[in-house]
């Protein structure tokens, strides 16, 4: 990796709106990945949340909306009314599955979402039925190098989303040396140093874990609290 490329950047101009300085922004390392073209579109980084808060105030390529609880078109629609950017929908595959997981990734298509995101326990029945009812890419949730990865291509995935903790990479390497086409999202980890080690593996997208909105309101009400502390000292000394 030529980290140099980081420090001379072209300049670019850059014009937003007056909430620009509050963006949660992705590291800079996803850059060096070759992103996920689909419609048209070059996808490197995807944010992984369903705050609608940091849904509408990131610079992400791409929302990652998958979440812990069954999947409603509700939250499809809370969703794609707010963000900037493609959305890739959670549709279950855990405890949602075969006709209701069908049925979902149906509306959250027609709700305007780029993809549809399956868990890793999805059998190749759900892939097979959703494969037949939309027409954009399923992307097949991979957690361990022991996943028989090619049943789910064959049902019908067309990306994967890699997310084994900190054998990402590892899991990423093996995958890539049978599948070295298939586009492959992983999660990046904490540091600069874990993103480009699994950019080197062979992902083509980084997937990243933003601050809480409680983290982040946190920061503010200090600066807040600092500002507020920095008046009454200067009130003070007037005195």
């Amino acid at each position: 990796m030529n980290e140099k490329l980081l420090e001379d950047e072209i300049f670019v101009p850059s014009v937003s709106s007056g909430a620009s300085g509050d963006l949660v922004t992705v590291p800079k390392e996803i850059s060096f990945c070759s992103g996920i073209i689909v419609d048209g579109k070059r996808l490197k980084s995807f944010i992984f949340t369903t705050d609608v808060a940091i849904i509408m105030n990131n610079n992400a390529d791409a929302i990652f909306a998958v979440y812990p609880f069954t999947p409603h078109p509700s939250i499809f629609s809370a969703i794609t009314s707010v963000a900037q950017a493609p959305v890739f929908a959670g549709v279950g595959g855990g405890t949602t599955k075969g006709p209701r997981a069908r049925e979902m990734a149906l509306l959250a298509e027609a709700q305007g979402c780029m993809a549809v995101v399956l868990n890793a326990p999805a059998p190749v029945e759900t892939f097979e039925l959703i494969a037949k009812t939309v027409i954009c890419p399923i992307v097949a949730t991979i957690v361990s190098k022991y996943t028989d990865v090619e049943e789910k291509i064959k049902a019908g995935a067309s990306i994967l989303n890699i997310s084994g903790g900190a054998v990402t990479p590892e899991i990423v390497k093996s995958i890539r040396k049978d599948h070295p086409t298939i586009p492959i999202i992983a999660t990046g980890g904490p540091t600069a140093e874990t993103i480009l080690k699994t950019i080197e593996a062979g992902a083509n997208a980084i997937s990243y874990t933003p601050p809480s909105n409680g983290d982040l309101f946190r920061i503010k009400m200090d600066k807040y609290r600092e500002a507020a502390k920095k008046i009454y000292m200067e009130n003070e000394g007037a005195l």
